[in-house]
């Protein structure tokens, strides 16, 4: 899909939003409604760019940014939409100013530059009239103090890409929708043609995958999905809760992306062996080790977390062992015939369900995971018995996260070796296998997918 199939869809989503709905502010000291969204926007834009803040966080309901949730619920999805599709374009959208100004803006200026961004943002890519988001951007910026003076730049800036906008939106049509940093390592380990691939498949609406526990072509006729090549159903469009939908009460299935039902389907058959789970939360990939057949231990360092888990798995009326623990500290008292590994990474394989993340990491981030998941490997690897199986998994496409590390242990480890997997046992995912056998999805696949890395390895006495 394109970018500009990607901006129609952000524009259809936003056509009832556009109006502002009730503004929780609307009526203080005249402000307009809307205003009030846009001025969320543009904070919780800067706590991301700026403070490398997760989105995630802001936008929860209960706890997220305080002006955000003295929003009403049509005001609040606008600033979703706002934000998330201003990540999702923010080079070409800076692109396209840089093209309006006659030359940076001061120094000490951010707080004008996400205004910019959140104007051009909605006239772009979003469903909303030029003047309602030229308006509202000029009246922020009259409001901020630390704006005033530039209220006319703001005007003529933004007033002249309505009128310029084709144009300027084919000239920022080539401009790679990531950040620099993290389009040159694409570029550099996957190629320029398959670096442009992900970085457009971004753009790419998110889908729901579903794990069902049996029969995935009858789920897929219930729930009007179809069924992926990895026996994932996959949800059509639809408006509405997740919950509400057939099944869900019942237990019959769990939301789950494509790529991640993966590290447990390379498994196998695990019928009667002792199996951990030792970053469970939330517990998709522990459901999927119970049905395989295993006696499963699920391990997490988080409280919350783990009764999340709990509470999944008594809706799909499954059961494991739950223990609070950081895994490294982990020592059972009896080893393990198998250790699935889902480590904490970078999470950059999945920007199209969170486009904030290649905002708020970087290069010394990944440095900095990528150690502290070869300590959890090499820990995980003393938990199994000899002839026993370690499974690895990340959602991070930077292989120093991944293929490199798994090199680096094997290579120092005589006990190790890798167990590849057969392409006779996955027919179809040929392009998620590398040459050694290992997983290796990125989000161009399958019609949008996580970016995923695993390896199985087995531990010799």
């Amino acid at each position: 899909m394109t970018s500009n199939s990607s901006a129609k869809s952000a524009k259809q989503h936003t056509r009832k939003l556009s109006g502002g709905g009730r503004d929780d502010e609307a009526g203080n000291d005249g402000w307009k409604p809307g205003l009030g969204a846009r001025t969320a926007a543009v904070k919780i834009l800067s706590a991301v760019l700026d403070k490398k803040t997760s989105l995630d966080g802001m936008l929860d309901a209960e706890n997220g940014n305080p002006a955000y949730r003295a929003l009403s619920l049509a005001d609040r999805a606008l600033v979703r939409a706002i934000v998330n599709t201003a990540l999702r374009h923010l080079p070409r959208i800076e692109a396209a100013l840089s093209m309006l100004l006659d030359g940076p803006l001061p120094q000490g200026a951010r707080s004008l530059h996400h205004v910019l961004v959140v104007g051009a943002t909605q006239m772009i890519y979003l469903d909303v009239p030029d003047h309602s988001a030229v308006d509202l951007a000029v009246e922020q910026a009259h409001r901020d103090p630390r704006n005033r003076r530039f209220v006319k730049l703001v005007n003529a800036v933004l007033r002249r890409l309505g009128r310029e906008k084709e144009e300027i939106i084919q000239a920022i049509s080539s401009v790679p929708v990531l950040p620099e940093w993290f389009f040159d390592r694409l570029n550099s380990v996957y190629g320029g043609d398959a670096a442009h691939k992900m970085a457009e498949a971004q753009l790419i609406p998110s889908v729901i995958d579903v794990t069902v526990k049996s029969d995935p072509d009858q789920w897929a006729q219930r729930l009007n999905g179809t069924v992926m090549p990895n026996g994932s159903v996959r949800l059509a469009s639809f408006e509405g809760s997740v919950s509400a939908l057939d099944g869900f009460d019942e237990g019959e299935w769990w939301v789950q992306d494509f790529s991640a039902s993966m590290p447990v389907r390379l498994m196998g058959d695990l019928t009667g062996k002792r199996v951990a789970d030792l970053c469970a939360a939330p517990g998709g990939k522990t459901a999927q080790l119970v049905l395989a057949g295993a006696d499963v231990t699920a391990l997490d360092q988080s409280g919350n977390r783990l009764k999340r888990l709990r509470e999944n798995l008594g809706r799909l009326k499954l059961k494991a062992t739950t223990i609070e623990s950081n895994m490294l500290k982990y020592q059972p008292d009896e080893l393990f015939d198998a250790v699935l590994l889902d480590a904490p990474c970078s999470s950059t394989g999945t920007l199209r369900k969170h486009p904030d993340v290649c905002w708020t990491k970087d290069k010394n981030d990944i440095a900095k995971l990528a150690t502290l998941q070869e300590q959890m490997l090499r820990h995980a690897i003393n938990l199994v018995k000899p002839g026993g199986i370690v499974v690895f998994s990340n959602c991070s496409l930077d292989p120093s996260e991944g293929e490199e590390m798994v090199e680096r242990v094997l290579a120092n480890n005589g006990r190790l070796e890798r167990v590849p997997a057969l392409i006779s046992d996955f027919p179809g995912m040929e392009a998620a296998m590398n040459t050694k056998g290992e997983l290796r999805t990125t989000p161009d696949m399958f019609g949008g997918v996580d970016g995923f890395y695993a390896a199985m390895l087995r531990v010799n006495a």
